[in-house]
């Protein structure tokens, strides 16, 4: 019997991917977060992807925010935050923890829970604990989300710089001198902690950098010249983590290399070089962000030099075992090999951070690399893989 006359079923309208752009957060990096993530909201295709903006407060409550990207920046030198953009005070936003449902609930207290609809993938613009280190990831990976950037382990190589430098260590990529202090041993007798660091210099010679372990965009990082200096420095990084890092310096040039997942694999962009800022000891928070210090993109390397630098930014971000996205950052010492300083799993994304700025002098613009993100995380399952 044919079936050619008989009345056909209207074909579905086929739904756009529905992104999920995550931001703010627990850490001390959320006002540059919020800054992230209104860069992103503004890059997205409307035509390609419907977007659904969830800002996380600095006490943890995920808040439906407003889609205004123009309300995300920094305006005379302070940082905006979630609590200033979200649409309620007490309501909640409540992902899924059933990987057969991917849809996103809204609580209003008194009022009855809101459908939000369906999530395809969730683009995290979070910065450090309780965000880039593996946590949001863990949660996205019970939810059966796809996810922009590194799975669980190595988002949490990528936040901790000690196990960083391990991971890499045995991978044979070079690392420059360090020690860390954990909590319990400056809990349980600070003068041999104290002298531990000491003893470090001592070896290595002044100054000295005084790091959070995990923490980024260089908060809570103090430059230390000499002895005097070395406690407030310590209370300075544990203000942002109990656990402390602290590295020799290293005389030479600073490089970044970007790397981004394309379809056959990770690719690394064009190298920048971080010149010296005269206004700020080092290449500090205010540096990169507030006074937006100018890196030089491509940075004036030989063409031996930039091949092996693209070259080990791949081997690190396979080392960790990444997805998505790295920022790697090295030294370029005075006798020229190239010494890796760390990698950012989630690094620096509005339109001036030196990753987005290294992938279009590469070729890549910003609404594209912002694109080609999101199709990877479509592209990836959940789970082991």
């Amino acid at each position: 019997m044919s079936t050619e006359n008989l009345p056909q079923s209207p074909e579905q309208p086929t739904r756009k991917p529905r992104v999920a752009v995550v931001f703010g957060g627990r850490s001390s990096e959320h006002g540059i977060s919020v800054v992230t993530a209104g860069a992103v909201l503004s890059a997205i295709d409307r035509t390609k992807y419907d977007v659904l903006p969830i800002g996380i407060t600095q006490d943890g409550r995920w808040a439906l925010t407003a889609d205004e990207p123009e309300r995300m920046a920094i305006v005379d030198r302070k940082q905006p935050s979630v609590e200033q953009l979200a649409e309620s005070g007490e309501g909640g936003v409540v992902l899924p923890v059933d990987p057969a449902n991917r849809e996103v609930v809204y609580n209003e207290p008194g009022s009855v829970p809101k459908a939000l609809g369906e999530v395809d993938v969730v683009f995290p613009m979070l910065h450090g604990p309780y965000g880039e280190d593996g946590t949001l990831q863990g949660l996205l990976e019970l939810s059966g989300v796809p996810y922009v950037g590194s799975g669980v382990l190595a988002s949490a190589v990528g936040q901790d710089k000690d196990y960083m430098k391990r991971v890499f260590t045995s991978f044979g990529l070079k690392v420059g001198p360090y020690v860390v202090i954990r909590p319990r041993e400056w809990q349980q007798d600070q003068s041999a902690a104290r002298k531990k660091i000491v003893d470090f210099a001592g070896e290595h010679g002044w100054p000295l950098f005084v790091k959070p372990a995990r923490a980024g965009s260089s908060f809570g990082i103090t430059k230390v010249d000499d002895l005097s200096g070395l406690d407030e420095a310590i209370a300075e990084a544990q203000r942002h983590d109990p656990k402390i890092i602290v590295e020799a310096l290293l005389r030479g040039r600073e490089i970044e290399c970007g790397v981004l997942e394309f379809e056959d694999g990770p690719r690394a962009s064009v190298p920048a070089e971080i010149p010296p800022v005269q206004s700020h000891a080092f290449y500090d928070f205010e540096a990169k962000y507030i006074d937006a210090a100018d890196g030089i993109v491509p940075a004036p390397l030989t063409e031996e030099q930039t091949a092996e630098v693209r070259r080990l930014a791949v081997e690190a971000f396979d080392a960790a075992s990444c997805e998505g996205l790295v920022r790697a950052d090295f030294f370029l010492t005075e006798d020229g090999e190239f010494v890796i300083n760390e990698i950012n799993t989630m690094p620096g994304f509005t339109p001036i951070s030196m990753y987005p700025r290294m992938w279009r002098e590469t070729g890549v613009g910003y609404a594209e690399l912002v694109d080609r993100l999101i199709q990877a995380a479509l592209r990836r399952s959940t789970g082991l893989r």
